[in-house]
């Protein structure tokens, strides 16, 4: 994976759900080009565990919180922003999935997804405005192919994914102008604990490589590569920008292959 230099030398990022997966990817990334990284999550052991694991001369400083908390959530921004002097980037990637269409979702499982998928960015994006503000700063929303066109059987998911699309572009509306850049990006599947089960069941495996051009999943270093562009200064006039990462799966117009 190529690195470019010490583009975020000096910068201060929250990159939330950091502690696994893509949220991990990111933090390792952007602290491999000078960041201070604070990687939030629920589970400390897991994000120590990950922040050893770190690549060398990164700097990632774990930080428990959850992001459905609206005063565990604030607090910790208002904290990082305080202790350092500066927040340039926020990075929302906590979320969480189940199973279930509308008929087979509980409502404690409905309001729990969009606690962390919708609340959890509200509540961190409107706490970190003032700060990115200050410096120019940019938010980067970890959404989903999922919040780009449904799935079976994901209802809940897939609504709440759909409305981090939108305030993706409100966000990218307001806050723009005031210097604050709003993107997303857009994962298919991607190779982490999360989806271990999916990778181990080889006829779904087998479903999703007919479905995705590239014919694999995503590495999570992958989508953390393109989170990285749109946090750097490359993407400088970049703003409401939904990129889908997903191997050409959203090129397609739905049809099978039929030669």
């Amino acid at each position: 994976m190529t690195v470019d230099g010490n583009r975020f030398a000096g910068k201060v990022v929250i990159v939330t759900g950091g502690g696994s997966g893509i949220g991990a990817a990111t933090a390792y990334r952007l602290g491999r080009e000078g960041a201070t990284v604070i990687a939030v999550g629920r589970n400390e052991d897991r994000l120590k565990a990950s922040a050893a694991d770190a690549p060398p001369g990164a700097t990632i400083v774990p930080r428990v919180a959850d992001v459905s908390d609206e005063s565990s959530i604030t607090e910790l921004i208002d904290a990082v922003a305080r202790e350092h002097g500066r927040l340039d980037v926020l990075v929302n990637n906590a979320g969480i999935g189940l199973a279930g269409t509308v008929e087979h979702t509980e409502t404690a499982a409905w309001r729990r997804i969009f606690a962390v998928d919708v609340d959890g960015v509200f509540f961190a994006s409107r706490t970190a405005l003032p700060h990115l503000r200050r410096v120019g700063g940019c938010i980067v929303n970890v959404g989903s192919a999922s919040g780009l066109g449904a799935d079976w059987s994901l209802a809940a998911y897939n609504a709440a994914k759909g409305a981090l699309v939108n305030l993706t572009n409100a966000m990218a509306l307001d806050h723009g102008h005031e210097g604050v850049r709003v993107n997303a990006v857009h994962p298919s599947l991607t190779r982490t604990a999360v989806t271990a089960p999916i990778m181990e069941n080889e006829a779904t495996l087998a479903a999703f490589r007919q479905r995705i051009p590239m014919q694999r999943p995503a590495e999570p270093d992958e989508v953390a590569a393109v989170i990285a562009f749109l946090a750097g200064p490359d993407a400088r006039f970049v703003n409401g920008a939904h990129i889908p990462v997903d191997g050409g799966l959203s090129a397609s117009n739905g049809q099978p292959r039929m030669f």
